[in-house]
This record gives C-alpha cells, sequence and structure tokens, in this order.
C-alpha cells in the first residue's frame, strides 16, 4: 500500500524531475481547493516546481481531471428547439490585443441554428475580457442562472456570460496563485487550467484560436503548438471534438484595443463590413465551429450579409439585459499621437498597444478591479499601410487624462516606419496553423 500523499512529498518528487502519481494529483487538488492541508506557500512551491520540471501527457490528463471533479459539470445535451436536439459548440483563444472575435462570432455561428454556450473571463494587464467589453452595453449584465443560459441557448442560440462558482473551481484559486507566482506561462498549467473549464461546461465541440507572437502569452510559435496539441489531445480525450488554430498576435487585431471601441468594431463586422483581418479570422473559427457540428457547407460570409448575424446579436444582447440601440459610452478625453515621419508602416508591437489601453484604463492590474468603459486605443494605420508625417497613428481614449503619458511612453517605438519603397519584414499570415488529433 502507498504511503499516504502529503504536500511536502508532493513537492519534493516534481522539485527533483519524479512523475507524480494520480493518488498524489487528485490528493493535492482536492485538499488545496478545500483548503485542508495543502496551503498557499505549498501550492506555490509545487507549481514553479512544475513550470520548472513540467509534466508528462499522463500527469496534465490526471491533473486536469482532478480539476474538473472538483465541481460540477454542465450538460447540454438536452437543449431543444422546434423538436430537435441543439448541437453546442464553443471557442476559446488564448488571450490577445484587439481579440474582439467572440463579439461577432457567438452571434454568427448561432445564427445557423447551432447552439454557442460561450462561458467567458474578464481581462487581466494587456489582454482584454470579453465581459468586459460586453458591460459597456447599457444594461448587460454577464452573470446568468444556470436556468437562464439554458433558456436562452435554447430561445436565441448564444449566450456570452461568466462561468458560474461551481464550475471547476479549483482553477479559480490555483489561477490566482499563477498569476503572483510566475507560473502563468507553463504549457501544462495553461492547457490544464483551459480544459477544464471547458470540458467542465459540457459543450460538444471546441475551437481553440491558440495566439503567438508579441501581445500573446506565448510568443514562440513552437510553444504555441505545443500548447494547441496538448489542449486537444485532451478535450479528444474527454470526448469534446476539439480542434484548434494557431493565430498571429504579433499586430493588434483590427484597429480597436479597449472595450466599448471594441464593441464598435464589432457591430461594423456584424453589419458585413470591419476590418480585414477581424472578418477573416472571425469567418476561419466560424467555419471551423460549424464543421465540428457537421454543418460542413454552411457559408458564415452569408450571414454577415444578409443581417442574421446581426439579428441574433441583438437578440443575444437583449436577452441578458442590454440595450442594443444604446449608444456606447464615449471618453471625455482623445489625445492623439501622430507619426514622426513619412513613410510605410512595417511594424506595429501589439504588445506595445495592449499596455496602453491597459494603463488607459480599459484592463486591470489585480482581479476585481474596475475597468473604463470608454477606455482604450484606436489605430490610424496598420503594417503595410503608407503614414505621413503628423498624420495621426493613434488616438488614446479614456476618462482620466493624468494617465495619457503614461500609454504615451507605452507607445514609444511600436510603430516601425521605413522609407518609401521599404517592404520592411514579410507579414505573417493571420492563420499560422491548423492542430487537430
Amino acid at each position: 500500500m502507498s504511503p499516504v500523499p502529503d504536500a511536502v512529498s508532493v513537492i519534493a518528487a516534481k522539485r527533483d524531475g519524479r512523475e507524480l502519481t494520480d493518488e498524489q494529483i487528485t490528493w493535492v487538488i482536492d485538499r488545496y481547493t478545500r483548503a485542508d492541508g495543502v496551503a498557499d506557500e505549498q501550492m506555490s512551491a509545487l507549481l514553479m516546481a512544475i513550470y520548472l520540471r513540467g509534466m508528462t501527457e499522463r500527469e496534465i490528463v490526471t491533473w486536469t481531471r482532478s480539476m474538473i471533479e472538483s465541481g460540477g459539470r454542465m450538460d447540454f445535451s438536452g437543449l431543444r428547439r422546434d423538436g430537435r436536439t441543439l448541437a453546442t459548440v464553443d471557442k476559446h483563444s488564448t488571450g490577445g490585443v484587439g481579440d474582439k472575435i467572440t463579439l461577432p462570432l457567438a452571434p454568427l455561428v448561432a445564427s445557423f441554428g447551432v447552439a454557442v454556450p460561450q462561458l467567458s473571463g474578464r481581462g487581466l494587464g494587456h489582454t482584454g475580457g470579453t465581459l468586459d467589453k460586453l458591460e459597456s452595453i447599457s444594461g448587460w449584465r454577464a452573470d446568468l442562472t444556470t436556468a437562464q443560459l439554458y433558456s436562452q441557448l435554447e430561445s436565441v442560440g448564444a449566450v456570452v456570460c461568466a462561468a458560474g462558482a461551481d464550475l471547476a473551481p479549483a482553477d479559480r484559486k490555483l489561477y490566482a496563485l499563477r498569476d503572483v507566482t510566475g507560473t502563468v506561462e507553463s504549457i501544462p498549467l495553461l492547457a490544464s487550467s483551459i480544459m477544464s473549464k471547458k470540458i467542465a461546461e459540457g459543450t460538444g465541440a471546441l475551437v481553440l484560436d491558440v495566439k503567438t507572437g508579441s501581445g500573446a502569452f506565448l510568443s514562440e510559435p513552437g510553444d504555441a503548438r505545443r500548447l494547441a496539441e496538448t489542449m486537444v489531445s485532451l478535450g479528444t480525450a474527454a470526448g469534446v471534438r476539439t480542434t484548434a488554430l494557431i493565430t498571429d498576435m504579433s499586430t493588434p487585431l483590427g484597429l480597436t484595443a479597449g472595450n466599448a471601441v471594441e464593441v464598435a468594431e464589432s457591430l461594423e463586422v456584424l453589419a458585413g463590413g470591419g476590418p480585414a483581418d477581424v472578418v477573416e479570422l472571425t469567418l476561419v473559427l466560424a467555419r471551423e465551429m460549424l464543421a465540428a457540428t457537421g454543418l460542413c457547407d454552411a457559408d458564415p460570409a452569408a450571414h454577415l450579409a444578409n443581417g442574421r448575424a446581426m439579428d441574433t446579436w441583438r437578440a443575444m444582447i437583449a436577452a441578458q439585459g442590454g440595450d442594443p440601440d444604446a449608444p456606447l459610452p464615449v471618453a471625455p478625453h482623445v489625445e492623439v499621437v501622430r507619426a514622426a515621419s513619412s513613410g510605410v508602416l512595417t511594424g506595429l508591437d501589439a504588445m506595445a498597444v495592449g499596455v496602453a489601453a491597459w494603463r488607459l484604463g480599459a484592463g486591470r492590474a489585480v482581479p476585481g478591479a474596475d475597468v473604463q468603459a470608454e477606455a482604450g486605443v484606436v489605430l490610424h494605420a496598420k503594417p503595410g499601410d503608407t503614414v505621413v508625417a503628423g498624420a495621426p497613428l493613434y488616438s488614446l481614449h479614456t476618462r482620466t487624462p493624468e494617465a495619457i503619458p503614461g500609454a504615451v511612453a507605452a507607445l514609444d517605438g511600436a510603430a516601425v516606419i521605413g522609407a518609401e519603397g521599404q517592404s520592411g519584414p514579410l507579414a505573417r499570415p493571420l492563420v499560422l496553423d491548423r492542430v487537430t488529433v
């Protein structure tokens, strides 16, 4: 009989590079979640040991399963409309700058008669949060009961809301600890954090948008691919049809980074317009999601053009208390940053733009802090565009003008302007790779 685990022996085993047993993993996750025998400082030490030593595939599977089992699971198999069972599909992005794709994507996919249970989060640091963006819409609320969520999926087809407290509660505690211990960028910990919530959510299919580049958590494409492969493997093993796209986040998506400014841009996409890169990624992900539910021949571009996606958006916003016709908040202070020289914009650093938006009030430094709905950065040029000295490069939106100097400092050197005729580095395609089992 193996000895009963204890926190110190589990930490020491991983510190010394040994595989943790299933029993050790299930014990430490259970005890830490219940605050019974594993203190924050002990879990912090274990997380750092995992960050440095890594985990085997078996360890990651067991760690993820234990996080799922720390709470309840949702079951959407009984969703019905017009006498038929609704297929469910979700999308998860690992986070980036200007990544407002969920906003047009969820109603677009739902407009084909598919249920999209999009349990989303809030922003932290330079990456924006979907719930923060939607809360800039008058009256819209993120918190729904389980009954409200099910009802809205059956009647509207799309829900974007906060996850319930009982969904993988171990992840909630571990995420907060990772954020303050420098262990966020661990592939085993990232994969188990994301997939424990998505598997517990109960969706039938899942499409992952794994970002790489300066504005992503994993800047190296090789690391992003390893994360994608790990998550696809976890989802597939749990019976969720899972695919992943690896997408570029070296340049911000679209022309906005913030809250209300990103909602406005999403509405442009739903109306059949919007920036080309946002439209492209929305359509690519929509095709992946629809194919995962068996609708391989569906044309999502048609539903942007004919207004069906916009109709579903309006129904989704109204169902959650929002007024789809209400004007979006406008910042009382706008500072324009102008180009210092003429030429071709050959580079625009996503991280710098994200930090600037955060400093303007669009993001938060600590969980639970307030954000400004009006805050954000509006871009006036993207790489490949010709700029003229003195022309606007960015508009900085905020309700706190004292934040503007810090945002301007963050953007110093973010834009690289080459001479006319200079091509600069070759632009990467938006979708870099696709990962399946």
